[in-house]
């Protein structure tokens, strides 16, 4: 179980996160939504521990960080267990997609790397465009890419923000197509989207935000069947806007 407990963070005396708590299982799909500003991706980069909690614990399965540390103590860093897929995708430009993906498996999946990228590639209906540059592949393929390179390192856990929020309807379909197969494969999944019918489609677990807290968390029929007024009116506002 990847776990925040009490997480709270601030940001020039402004609370973003205020007391959160939050579990990702694997072989699960956590779906995290809210409004814009609410401290989601802030979250996210708080549970991979690359901008930690000011105060609160994160337990990796069985390491957990309480927060704050003690004077010259140092974080243990949890990738390649914890794994992040970020919207801006950080491919470099100068190599290929291929090359891309491999770069990180030479320190954290060396033995077995080229083997696992063929099943990726297959996997990710990857085969016609893998040696391009990012430059000359379209978003839905830099996304695949993106996932196989997060894929290679054999995380535990994979946290991915808002990766179809440029998508179309039949890139996010495939997307969703493959997060099926990470959960399948045991891998826990969690995801930011500001897409509540992606959520509907993609979750075990939905987790509404607000003000830096947990509102309501449950099912995906928590989209259909709000208990707080405040998801109530988020996903009539949501709707309204389709």
């Amino acid at each position: 179980m990847l776990s925040g407990r009490d997480i709270h963070k601030s940001f020039d005396g402004n609370d973003v996160l205020r007391g959160v708590d939050i579990d990702i299982a694997p072989g699960e799909i956590t779906c995290l939504i809210g409004p814009s500003g609410t401290g989601k991706t802030t979250l996210l980069r708080a549970l991979a521990l690359l901008d930690p909690p000011d105060r609160g614990a994160v337990c990796v399965d069985e390491i957990e960080t309480v927060f704050p540390l003690p004077k010259k103590a140092k974080i243990a860093p949890p990738w390649p267990k914890v794994t992040v897929v970020f919207q801006s995708l950080f491919l470099w430009p100068h190599m290929t997609l291929r090359e891309n993906i491999m770069l990180p498996a030479r320190n954290h999946n060396p033995g077995n790397a080229e083997k696992d990228l063929e099943g990726l590639i297959g996997v990710f209906e990857m085969e016609h465009f893998i040696d391009n540059y990012p430059n000359a592949a379209s978003l839905g393929q830099r996304q695949r890419v993106a996932l196989a390179r997060a894929l290679i390192l054999n995380p535990t856990y994979i946290l991915l923000d808002e990766i179809t929020s440029a998508l179309d309807v039949e890139q996010t379909g495939r997307i969703l197509t493959k997060l099926t197969h990470l959960r399948e494969r045991g891998i826990g999944v969690f995801l930011i989207t500001h897409a509540i019918g992606f959520a509907r489609r993609a979750a075990d677990k939905i987790v509404f935000m607000d003000g830096g807290k947990v509102v309501e968390q449950g099912g995906p029929e928590i989209i259909s069947r709000p208990q707080s007024q405040r998801l109530k009116d988020f996903v009539s506002l949501v709707e309204a806007a389709r």
